[in-house]
């Protein structure tokens, strides 16, 4: 797992690790999914692409984004097409998260790319790249941590928490998520 270390927080005086633009562009984003796409239909879905794609998000095909997901950095996201983003699904892109081509994120589950470094007395942010493969599916309430690649046609169990790589063709479950099966 290759972590991103973000120096602008190894200083004490507890200034942010992204720069005035950055946190311009975090406000505005905010701002605009409230405004023009929390409270759409669900056949407004490309409305709501068009918004993430504004804000730099790298959409392939036609994914789903559900009006109550909930994406801290756009422009750290990128979608295949038939992903799916369910309702209340947070993504928290301080880092890059990757969801691949038919995946499914059910609905309140949480992929956080970003930790911090508790050996360090300032505790720097860290941030690690989060790839869901192909037709892959998330239960609900899923935790996925920083850097964990899901391979493709795995199935996650709901509530499991994820802290290493699932293989392809598995099935896991559980808190750490165990290994229920695997086929080929």
């Amino acid at each position: 797992m290759k972590f991103t270390i973000h120096t602008s927080s190894l200083d004490y005086s507890g200034a942010s690790p992204w720069t005035i633009s950055e946190r311009f562009f975090q406000i505005c984003w905010g701002f605009c999914w409230t405004l023009f796409c929390k409270w759409t239909p669900k056949p407004l879905n490309s409305w709501r692409l068009f918004w993430l794609k504004l804000f730099g998000a790298i959409i392939h095909g036609k994914p789903f984004v559900h009006q109550r997901a909930r994406i801290q950095i756009p422009w750290n996201l990128t979608l295949h097409d038939a992903a799916c983003v369910g309702d209340r699904a947070n993504l928290y892109t301080l880092g890059p998260i990757e969801i691949c081509r038919g995946a499914t994120i059910a609905q309140e589950a949480y992929l956080s790319t970003g930790t911090h470094d508790f050996s360090h007395p300032s505790r720097p942010l860290l941030t690690a790249k989060i790839t869901i493969g192909n037709m892959a599916f998330l239960g609900a309430r899923v935790f996925v941590m920083p850097g964990v690649s899901i391979g493709e046609h795995s199935i996650v169990g709901a509530c499991s928490v994820v802290t290493k790589n699932i293989p392809p063709f598995s099935r896991f479950a559980g808190n750490p998520a165990k290994c229920l099966s695997k086929s080929e």
